[in-house]
């Protein structure tokens, strides 16, 4: 089993969310976390911070952080539920920008629309306060390492 692998199982044998964030520096940075709800989906959240604001004048998130929240929700789900050696690699990710980000604590819930051995698509959709009041959604691919025992 390798460290990576190693991490994770125990991070899940404890509930332990944060220790998962804290593997991707630029996840922990962003301030980002994650838990599971009452149906064990896992909901994401990125609490305000004033230094997201892109657009001063109104004032709004700056797409940037809304697409790097969502970004790494998404890889964040991967990890926590496959068995990984490494951290999966973005392939691509697009973003629908539908409402304007207010300074307040977004929220995001991803669904793995189809994973195989190599590659899993995710999408990933985030909103402010109101659930149905989405302000983006994403589609992301990533590429996926196999467990050392497929490599073989």
């Amino acid at each position: 089993m390798t460290e990576l692998t190693q991490l994770i199982s125990e991070a899940r044998a404890a509930g332990d969310y944060q220790r998962v964030v804290d593997m991707v520096p630029y996840a922990s940075m962003l301030g980002i976390a994650f838990e599971a709800d009452e149906n064990g989906r896992l909901l994401f959240r990125l609490e305000y911070n004033e230094r997201n604001i892109g657009n001063s004048l109104l004032p709004a998130l700056h797409g940037g952080a809304i697409a790097a929240f969502m970004e790494h929700a998404a890889l964040l789900e991967l990890v926590w539920n496959q068995e990984t050696v490494l951290l999966p690699k973005v392939i691509d990710f697009s973003i629908d920008y539908l409402r304007p980000g207010r300074p307040e604590t977004v929220f995001a819930e991803c669904h793995v629309i189809r994973q195989g051995q190599r590659v899993a698509n995710v999408s990933v959709t985030a909103w402010q306060g109101d659930r149905n009041r989405i302000i983006a959604t994403g589609r992301c691919h990533y590429l996926l390492t196999r467990s050392e025992d497929e490599q073989r």
